[in-house]
């Protein structure tokens, strides 16, 4: 009787009302899962199985299973679904070499995400995309060349800490962590807290542009094996992860969606792999439009393809032709049940089939959702994420002290710390506003420049209100191009308007990626006169409409345009602000700011400065323009990805005017990438790498600038020197990339971090699987050192010059020390024998180095002979 209460209960008993008599075997909890699939699958028809295969699985009304959508996000905090706490960039965590903190962070990201669905379906509404429990993280790829616009999204250019890093995130995201929030009861649960996915598999990072095309070809195995796919197996055999995302170029001319050697032969049947294999947003479509990849003659076909490959979940709407393709004999429908057998498992074991009394992790309350104890975490890793890279003795700054003037484009800006692929943090904190807070004082500030040129730049985009006095724009879209008929979905934005379906990423839950409209509208009142500039740029139709007046009327099919349109204002007048958007097909892009503009010079700057005698200049690049297929054609910057490595040419030139006019200057760099700056180790007394660190990111530059954190970051890329050093970007080849294969000299290698204290580390020394090493804070600042260990077989001539196989965060007070003690087990000393072509553990001597960073001067050298 206890058992039909807690279905009567469940959010599916709409099913019970259809059968009119008990629950179907598949509703019954105590069964095994295997018995409930097997149930369940038993009663779908072919399209209801087509239907659960697509990311966007809509309700089955027949049967009681719930709509769901598998696309969800949480690169580093729940993203695109509202309020959530914003961490730091993933290649900033990395930095951290932290692994205990990551997986806290990730456990406190899984209980907002688990939180939000919760609170989702007890209010009665579906669960659409962004909502699910099935999140599309961690990106594991190896960060090979810097100007990948998406390198930001990894662990760096390391294999082994790409696996490790992201053994951590699966770990917090799929309830398996040591490391829980004390929210929730774990060990009694048999049900994963989410899904995490370990993407792109695989030989997959960049270029943007050629993606859907691109082949990569006579790729030696070493690099594959070596470099490509240890994180990946990793992650599925130590860090049980239940999705893969197979990525959207070809490799040795298959699809990696369609490659039936990288999906069940290597993934499947070498590495064990059980959980879902879902496919790239978009990546099927490429199987067959023209110009893309072309295996396949059309929708039905590539969709086939994608199934028999061992796609199991497609991100697009190409498997709806899937019953066409059993029909005509391209697939049997036994093969789309394998499939569907591992859907459903996988919804099975979240617990979507159940009532929430079943399910511990439903008890998570929404409070937890961006709390002062997420935020404090997003702090932490704010601080460990940054890395000084030169100090000559001007740093910490003085609390007290007075001349200091902060400077730069990303000093006040909010939308540099969120990097990409973000949630809606409660409140940003300013690298500004976290040095005032610091000082107790208003900051001189000017911002001096924009990323790339000599403008400055202020958007009042914060002064607009919607119709219901909330701050910003309301957004209505609709699935058509009259603006006819229900909305497809509502939003407000509150930044800037970025958006653009690049990833085949909707504008808003509910909307299509192609031949939708949107209606933007907001207020504002004029706080002085003057002439602002309405920035836009979109594909297809726009129009700005301005107090009833249509200041800007392109309502056509067209190309990519950006343009801009004067207003303006006077002082306490009302501005109602219209701009409709209408996309017609393929590539989707609107961006609509209202800004503050003047061309500034570099001896205006210098002259502001007058009265500084330390100039913190804040600058380097933009999430806005390394990131995913991103519309932008910028100098040093296209497509999502960066042309050039160097640091753009008017902050350059303004950092060498302070310099040579006496000016003590700090460089704050932000970034997702290696940033070249070898002019600035002349013009700049310290430079600080502040990557994009998260909502909390200006108190923690302020907590490292002034001393109250002693910075100990380490950076997880090389930051070499100028472009020169490196090779072809889509050269796929690891020869002269990355620290294990790079044979000149960087400006900062792998691993390198300074400190406000000095550290001594000792003769490493090996015991039965472990490396031990004495380390002494030899300054007069208590900190924390990170001791790194690579590895070498000196009788593999073509192997890496060195491999990072395992580190130790090492914190002492000034004069104390301790001995770090680092793991490196047997299977640690696995290389690539090139008379098998496999990766294996090899008998002989093997070099193992200890230090402060990957750069032969920082490390000490120990012989291991390992045994057949």
């Amino acid at each position: 009787m206890m058992k039909k209460t807690l279905f009567l209960s469940f959010t599916l008993a709409a099913s019970l009302t259809a059968t009119a008599q008990k629950p179907m075997p598949w509703q019954d909890a105590s069964l095994p899962t295997e018995q409930r699939v097997d149930d369940l699958i038993g009663r779908l028809t072919l399209e209801e199985k087509v239907q659960l295969m697509m990311n966007g699985s809509r309700t089955i009304d027949r049967l009681g299973i719930p709509q769901t959508d598998w696309w969800s996000e949480a690169l580093h905090g729940v993203g695109r679904n509202g309020l959530s706490t914003v961490f730091p960039s993933c290649i900033g965590m990395a930095c951290s070499f932290d692994d205990e903190l990551l997986e806290r962070i990730y456990s406190a990201v899984s209980d907002e995400a688990r939180a939000k669905n919760t609170q989702q379906r007890r209010e009665g509404k579906a669960v659409g995309r962004y909502q699910g429990l099935s999140f599309w993280t961690p990106n594991i790829n190896v960060f090979r060349d810097p100007r990948w616009g998406r390198g930001q999204e990894t662990y760096g250019e390391d294999p082994y800490q790409n696996g490790r890093m992201g053994v951590c995130v699966v770990r917090g995201l799929q309830g398996t962590t040591s490391h829980l929030s004390p929210l929730t009861p774990h060990s009694s649960s048999h049900y994963y807290k989410l899904h995490a996915c370990a993407k792109h598999y695989a030989v997959h990072s960049g270029p943007e542009s050629t993606r859907h095309h691109f082949n990569i070809e006579n790729l030696p195995p070493r690099d594959l094996w070596e470099t490509y796919l240890p994180a990946f197996k990793q992650l599925v055999q130590k860090g049980n992860v239940q999705q893969v995302m197979c990525a959207y170029q070809r490799y040795e001319g298959d699809p990696c969606c369609g490659s039936n050697r990288l999906l069940n032969k290597i993934l499947r049947d070498e590495w064990g792999f059980k959980g879902l294999v879902v496919s790239d947003c978009g990546a099927i479509s490429d199987f067959w439009q023209e110009g893309h990849h072309e295996v396949s003659k059309d929708v039905a076909a590539a969709s086939a393809l994608g199934v028999r490959s061992g796609t199991d979940v497609e991100c697009g709407s190409n498997y709806k032709r899937l019953p066409e393709a059993v029909r005509r004999g391209d697939i049997k429908e036994d093969a789309l049940d394998v499939s569907v057998r591992r859907i459903l498992k996988g919804r099975f074991e979240l617990g979507e089939f159940d009532p929430d009394s079943l399910v511990p992790w439903t008890r998570i309350p929404v409070s937890c959702i961006a709390s002062k104890e997420h935020r404090q975490l997003a702090l932490e890793m704010g601080r460990e994420q940054m890395v000084l890279l030169k100090n000559n003795g001007v740093l910490p700054l003085d609390k007290s002290q007075k001349g200091i003037m902060v400077m730069g484009p990303n000093a006040a800006d909010s939308l540099v710390m969120w990097g990409i692929y973000f949630g809606q943090p409660a409140h940003t904190v300013t690298f500004l506003e976290g040095i005032e807070a610091k000082t107790g004082k208003k900051m001189a500030y000017t911002q001096g420049c924009d990323i790339t040129d000599m403008n400055e730049t202020q958007s009042i985009f914060e002064q607009m209100r919607d119709e219901e006095g909330h701050p910003g724009m309301s957004a209505v879209y609709w699935n058509n191009t009259s603006m006819e008929g229900a909305p497809a979905a509502k939003a407000r934005h509150t930044s800037p308007i970025h958006l653009d379906n690049g990833g085949n990423t909707v504008f808003a839950p509910g909307v299509e990626l192609t031949n939708f409209t949107a209606r933007y509208t907001g207020t504002f009142t004029a706080k002085q006169n003057e002439e602002l500039t309405m920035y836009y740029g979109n594909d297809d139709g726009l129009r700005i409409i301005v107090n009833g007046d249509t200041v800007h009327n392109r309502w056509r099919a067209d190309r990519l345009n950006y343009g801009k349109r004067k207003l303006k204002v006077k002082r306490g007048e009302q501005y109602a602000v219209q701009v409709d958007y209408m996309q017609l097909d393929a590539g989707a892009s609107m961006n609509f700011d209202i800004q503050r503009n003047r061309e500034t010079t570099v001896a205006e700057l210098v002259k502001r400065a007058k009265n500084a005698e330390t100039v913190v200049f804040i600058g380097g690049i933009s999430p806005n323009l390394e990131r995913e297929e991103a519309s932008v054609n910028l100098p040093g910057f296209k497509g999502g990805d960066r042309t050039s490595i160097e640091l753009p040419q008017c902050q350059r030139d303004i950092l060498r005017a302070l310099h040579e006019a006496g000016k003590k200057v700090v460089l704050v760099n932000c970034s997702g990438s290696a940033v070249a700056l070898t002019p600035e180790m002349e013009t700049c007394d310290a430079i600080v790498q502040a990557w994009y660190p998260g909502e909390q990111g200006g108190n923690a530059l302020a907590d490292v600038l002034f001393g109250d954190y002693n910075p100990s970051g380490k950076l997880a890329v090389t930051f070499f020197k100028d472009d020169s050093q490196l090779p072809p970007f889509d050269d796929y080849r690891m020869t002269g990339r990355t620290y294990r294969y790079f044979k000149g000299e960087p400006l900062f290698p792998f691993g390198y971090g300074l400190s406000y204290t000095t550290f001594e580390v000792g003769q490493p020394q090996w015991n039965q699987g472990q490396v031990t090493v004495k380390v002494k804070n030899t300054g007069s600042r208590e900190g924390t050192e990170i001791v790194q260990l690579y590895l070498r077989r000196p009788a593999d001539a073509d192997g890496p010059l060195k491999s990072l196989r395992g580190y130790a965060r090492v914190s002492l007070k000034a004069g104390e020390e301790k001995v770090a003690t680092i793991a490196m087990p047997r299977e640690n000393f696995e290389v690539w024998d090139a008379q098998t072509n496999t990766m294996r553990v090899l008998p002989g001597p093997y070099e193992l180095f200890v230090g402060t960073s990957s750069a032969d001067g920082d490390l000490l050298k120990l012989t291991v002979n390992v045994a057949q």
